[in-house]
């Protein structure tokens, strides 16, 4: 019987990276179909139907290129480091309690905040290993920024916590039943959402990958599969903290239509913001995190706690 559920487990831990690597692969599609539409183009359109298998083809190609890497690198830091980032996207989304073999966790949103904690290493580690000035710039520039905005993350969903005094993502859904949280928390929403754009690395804070000063950031050095394995993770990420919105201000997690709607425009709002923002100055972005998003979400956190004492 134990072996039975383990085998289930990791079946259904296979199903869930099946479909987020196919999820990634629609949403690169979808991104460059709607950055082609903002600026008056098509996009890719050529292979298969209006260009579906293109990212199919993309990943065949940077899979199957030579693996180069730095005289002067460290090789194994190198070599592990887009492995271990790819893992870490990928482990987090065994969160998610699903029903078909109800892997739940009672402590879920501790694991994401220590898997996302994490995702600062190997950013840092790519960066140093690659033994490239550009790179370690772009690396020490990626950590400055995940940690401050990883402070103001965990604030907010301190707030949502606070409302339903537990760390299992299914209360989410109990609770919002009637109303949505964002009702109640409209500013936190942003705040979130601005503050997962900074986590994720994407438009207009992606000073980690400043193309324009830094040659593509600390992935300047990686090509073929390492490339590849840093740009699946940071597209998986995306999803999950659309998921993560959506679990926290929209309704919580339930596997209806609905719900797929949701990711989808959450999804694309990401899309959206990188065709239409210019990229953010370097002090601003930090006086953002530290001078405007941290007191705000504390200022909440302590209305929140005060109305669950007295009420």
């Amino acid at each position: 019987m134990f072996l039975n559920d383990l085998f289930l487990i990791f079946l259904g831990g296979l199903f869930i990276i099946l479909g987020v690597l196919i999820g990634v692969a629609f949403l690169v599609l979808l991104e460059r179909k709607v950055l082609g539409y903002i600026q008056i183009r098509k996009g890719p359109n050529k292979l298969g139907m209006l260009g579906i298998l293109q990212s199919f083809s993309d990943a065949v190609k940077l899979f199957t290129k030579e693996l180069t890497y730095p005289n002067y690198s460290n090789y194994m830091s190198y070599y592990f480091s887009p492995i271990m980032s790819f893992f870490l996207s990928l482990i987090i989304w065994m969160l998610i309690p699903y029903y078909f073999n109800m892997v739940s966790f009672n402590l879920g949103i501790l694991f994401f905040l220590c898997c996302t904690s994490l995702g600062v290493y190997t950013v840092m580690i790519a960066g140093w290993s690659s033994n490239s000035n550009y790179a370690l710039l772009g690396g020490l520039r990626g950590v400055a920024q995940t940690i401050s905005y990883e402070v103001s993350l965990a604030l907010i969903m301190m707030s949502s916590i606070i409302l339903i005094m537990d760390f299992n993502m299914l209360k989410f859904f109990e609770y919002q039943e009637v109303v949505w949280f964002i009702l109640m928390m409209l500013p936190l929403s942003f705040c979130w959402l601005s503050s997962s754009l900074a986590e994720t690395n994407r438009t207009p804070f992606d000073f980690a990958e400043g193309e324009s000063e830094l040659v593509s950031g600390f992935n300047v050095e990686y090509s073929s599969g390492g490339f590849a394995l840093i740009f699946l993770a940071e597209y998986s990420s995306i999803l999950f903290m659309s998921m993560m919105f959506i679990l926290f201000f929209m309704g919580g997690y339930n596997l209806t239509m609905m719900f797929y709607m949701k990711l989808i425009l959450i999804s694309f709002l990401f899309l959206w913001i990188r065709g239409t923002l210019p990229r953010y100055r370097y002090d601003k972005l930090m006086y953002l995190a530290w001078k405007s998003y941290l007191p705000i979400s504390l200022n909440f956190l302590m209305f929140y706690i005060s109305l669950k004492i007295f009420l």
